[in-house]
Formats: C-alpha cells, structure tokens, sequence
C-alpha cells in the first residue's frame, strides 16, 4: 500500500474524469505534461479566398443582426459571436488547460483546432470560415462561469456556439443560462443529466452517459464470467459526485436486471486517500466482476492492492476511471492487461473502417510532435458536430444562435460520426435522445506503443494499446429496451 501511495502521489492529469467529476477536485489523476500548447486559434483560422468579394451591405435594419447575401449561399442571417461581413464565424473553448487535466483536455483542443484548420483551408463551407476563441478554465467552476460570460457576449465579440465545455461541474453551473442565452454547449462529460430537456436543453452532449456505459459494460462481464462457467457476482466501487453516481447506478439497475448479486456495494465510497478497507471489502466479497466508477489513481489504489492479495475477477469501469499512459506504464501493467477490459464512448486511434484515417494524416501532418491519443477523437466529434450545425443553418439562411439550437432539436438532424461513434441527434425526448452503444477494448499491452504522431506511418501507426473487441460498438440487451423517464441521478447542485 505505501508504495502504492508514493506512485499516486506523482500522479498528473490526464484522464477523462475531466468530463466526469461532480465536484472540482481532482484527486489521483494522472498525466503527461508534454501534451502541447493551444492558443486562440484565431491565427491558425487559415484565409478565407472561395469567399464573394462582393458580399454585399446588409440592409436589414437590425441594430444586433445582420445578413450575407453570400451568392451561392444565400442570404444568412446572423446575430451573435458571427462577422457577416468577412463571414467568419466564432466558436468558443471553454477548457481546461491549467488545471488538474490540462494535458487530456490540450490534446482535445488540439484536435478541435486542426479540424477547423481543414475546414478553412478547404474553403470552408459557402465562404464561410471558423475562427476558435480558447479560454482557460482551470477546472475551477467559477472562472469556468466567467469564461461562459465572456463567449456569450451578444455582440460579434461573443460565440456562436461553444464547442467544448470541460467537466460536469461548470456544464451543470451554465445548463440553464445557456438554455435562457439560446447558447448551444458541447460538454466534455458523459453524466446522464444532458438529454435531459428540462435541464440541458442548450446541451449537446455526444455519445452514451455513464449510466448506459455501465449497463453495457456490465452485461458485457456477465458475459465473460460466463463464459468461463461461473456464475456472476458483481463488486461495485465508486466515487461521490455526479460522475460516480450516475455509473454506479447504472451498474446496479445492470444488476438488478440481469439477475446478477451485488456482492459489494461500494457506491460513493472512494471518498478519501485510504481505501484499505474497501480493498479488504472487494478482496472478501467473492466478486468474479468488478464495476468501477473512479479516477485513474483510485483505480491503480484498488486494483494493484486488490490483485496483490490474490483477487482475480474480470474488471472494467466507466472510462475515466483506467488511463493507458499511467496503467500501461505501472507496475501492474500486466495484471491490467490479464484482468481489465477497457470501456469508452469511441473509437481509439488507429482504428479502421472509420473515419480515423482522416484524423490520423492531419494530426501527423499538423501536430507532429505531439504524441498519439485516444482522445484526439474527442475534439474531431466535436469538430463534427459544429460543422454539421453550421452547414445547416448556412443551408436555411438563419445562423442565428436561437435557430441553431432549433436546428439541434429537429428530430430529423443528426450527425454522422463517420465510424467514430454512433451517429446521433437530439430529439427533446429523453428515451429517444440517449445513445445506447458504447465501446469495449481488450487491454493489450503488447501492442502498447505511444510514439509521436509525426513518426505514424502505414503499418506502425503506433498503438495506445486498447484494441476494440469484435462485438464493438457493444449494445446490451438492457440498455437496447430500457425505458428512460429521465436522468439516472439529480444534478449534485
């Protein structure tokens, strides 16, 4: 346990739980602080020369709007964090990039940036172009409202849309201005509160919550266990806070309908630095599978003590709680690759038959001295679903922000996630909305091999090691005929 403690002591951030916590501590994250730089992305916005010159005045007569006769596109109208006039169009970054999850989330803006670098050098869309403002949130709610503030300025100077917002906390603390401010946020959080219509109306979250990942990932070890000629017994180990909660609830509505005993209910009980006692309790119970709601440094506690005392059972867990670059590289490195079945929201790098190809060629071209990521996949969706919203509102001739939010809600829109993940919309009606696949990766640390994105060439792409298992995108016969009356917890606020 005490050398346990010294490597979690040296822990940094880089983990999902950006996406994940319910409250803004950071505990036992870990990280690589060579993740790279962002900036403003206005300078790297690319010119716009496919645009008309002769954009025309705009003669509406609205003091706070304004229109583009665009030619090929039509006439376009606009009110705020849009310049019509040189048609640009601003989208914000509400990020992390000095906080406890500073590395995740700059690769994730990285990627979001080289989208729109793409984006503009191929034109843009109609001759419109994309500019990202990129503020820093520290993770700390309040500046994280501050910077909300600040991008949703009802002026030029404002945001169209912001494109990624970091954590549960500040998406949970902006949820009803946003909807008030017509201000569509993507959250990087998976809480089952954002299909919700009656608190996250203005939030388009992408991929499954928590609370289906655990259904999933839960009837996908019941399936393993089985398959071994056991029968199942589920521990269940979790934080408090909104991210814990709604995956711990997940795998206890898994279990209860499944058939599965809860030999160990630990939900909420990852409070604190000593979890001896809940290693005893996971070690005594007779689990053969193991559900973990954590951060990365939790999990490295439980687990290595766990397996340390002669635990074997089949493990998994909502994805922020198992860190390729921190597990892969511990001492326990091959019982995590001997016991833990990685679960998550898309498709890692490298993966074929997706639109991975394309993410790959522009972040080795553009970003060739950052490593490669998983996540990179992240800022991409993101990238995706502002385009696809934009070409839309360009398309009806009103990229106004209360259009665009209209627009999110059609039940015929949706955007295609070209393989990444499932396609998805966002009908204001909870059971429909909430995505039901997730993803299950076989943990292989002989293909474990993190080299720069510049070094990626066809046949060594390099490999985080998580490879996706033939059933993938996964969806359990629970999570495909559950009836949602809404979300799995209340906002912890």
């Amino acid at each position: 346990m005490r050398r346990l403690k010294v490597l979690l002591a040296m822990l940094l951030a880089l983990s999902m739980l950006a996406a994940a916590c319910g409250d803004d501590s950071s505990d036992d994250s870990s990280g690589d602080d060579d993740s790279g730089s962002t900036d403003s992305g206005s300078d790297d916005s690319g010119s716009d020369d496919s645009g008309s010159d002769d954009s025309g005045s705009d003669d509406s007569g609205s003091d706070d709007s304004g229109s583009d006769d665009s030619g090929d596109g039509g006439e376009v109208a606009t009110d705020y964090g849009v310049d019509a006039e040189n048609k640009v169009i601003r989208v914000g970054l509400n990020a992390d990039l000095s906080g406890p999850f500073a590395s995740l989330v700059a690769e994730i803006v990285a990627s979001q940036q080289v989208y729109w670098e793409v984006f503009n050098e191929n034109g843009g869309y109609e001759g419109w172009t994309v500019e990202t403002v990129v503020l820093d949130s520290g993770y700390a709610t309040d500046v994280g409202i501050q910077n909300y503030e600040e991008l949703a300025q009802e002026s030029e100077d404002g945001v169209l849309m912001i494109t990624e917002n970091t954590g549960s906390p500040i998406t949970a603390a902006v949820a009803e201005q946003a909807a008030e401010d017509n201000l569509l946020v993507i959250p990087l959080s998976w809480a089952s509160l954002w299909p919700d219509p009656e608190f996250g109306s203005a939030i388009l979250e992408k991929g499954t919550t928590y609370c289906v990942e655990s259904m999933n990932g839960v009837e996908w070890l019941k399936g393993m266990v089985e398959s071994q000629g056991q029968e199942p017994a589920l521990a269940i180990v979790g934080r408090p806070g909104e991210y814990g909660e709604d995956g711990s609830v997940g795998a206890k509505l898994a279990a209860e309908a499944l058939g599965i005993p809860v030999v160990y209910d630990g939900t909420g009980a990852v409070a604190g630095d000593d979890r001896t006692a809940i290693v005893a309790e996971v070690v005594g119970s007779g689990a053969n599978m193991v559900w973990t709601t954590l951060t990365p440094g939790e999990t490295l506690d439980v687990f290595g003590n766990s397996v340390s005392q002669g635990f074997r059972a089949y493990w998994s867990g909502n994805s922020p709680s198992f860190n390729y670059l921190f597990h892969m590289t511990s001492d326990f490195n091959a019982q995590f690759d001997e016991f833990w079945f990685h679960s998550g929201y898309y498709a890692p790098w490298g993966t074929p038959g997706t639109g991975m190809d394309q993410i790959v060629a522009e972040m080795s071209a553009r970003r060739p001295e950052l490593n490669i990521s998983d996540v990179y996949t992240v800022g991409w969706m993101e990238g995706l679903m502002a385009e696809t919203l934009i070409r839309a509102a360009i398309d009806a001739g009103d990229m106004t922000r209360a259009n665009m939010v209209a627009i999110s809600q059609d039940p015929s829109f949706a955007v295609d996630f070209q393989g990444l993940s499932p396609n998805q919309s966002w009908p204001q009606d909870y059971n429909q909305a909430v995505v039901r696949e997730s993803w299950m990766y076989d943990v292989t640390l002989s293909e474990f091999n993190i080299i720069p994105a510049g070094d990626a060439v066809a046949g060594n792409l390099g490999s985080t090691g998580m490879i996706p298992t033939a059933d993938s995108p996964f969806t359990g016969t629970l999570a495909a005929s559950y009836e949602f009356d809404g979300p799995c917890i209340e906002p912890s606020g």
